[in-house]
């Protein structure tokens, strides 16, 4: 008696591992990693394009100032002589652009 219960719960045991490592094969088979990838390969691309154009926005939103700074908007022009003092001296204090509205 003693013998067969030993024999069921090793078979119990070997049917649980064999099981579990089936599982475990699947879980990592190529099929399923590539359908996990794909997923993933999504959710990071709207990231990145989201990233993207933040980053552009904000770009564009600096260089509007820099060109607002250096009097070179639509808005403001520097004279001859303020853009040759521009760059001949770049780091002095400057007034504020005239203008030519």
């Amino acid at each position: 008696m003693r013998r067969l219960f030993w024999v069921a719960v090793g078979a119990a045991a070997g049917i649980y591992a064999v099981r579990k490592v089936q599982k475990t094969l699947h879980a990592y088979s190529p099929a399923v990693l590539a359908e996990r990838a794909g997923g993933l390969g999504h959710s990071i691309g709207d990231s990145l394009a989201g990233f993207v154009h933040e980053v552009r926005s904000a770009m564009a939103e600096r260089e509007s100032e820099l060109r607002d700074a250096l009097g070179l908007s639509e808005k403001s022009r520097l004279t001859p002589a303020q853009a040759a003092d521009l760059t001949e001296h770049p780091f002095l204090p400057r007034p504020t652009p005239r203008s030519t509205t």
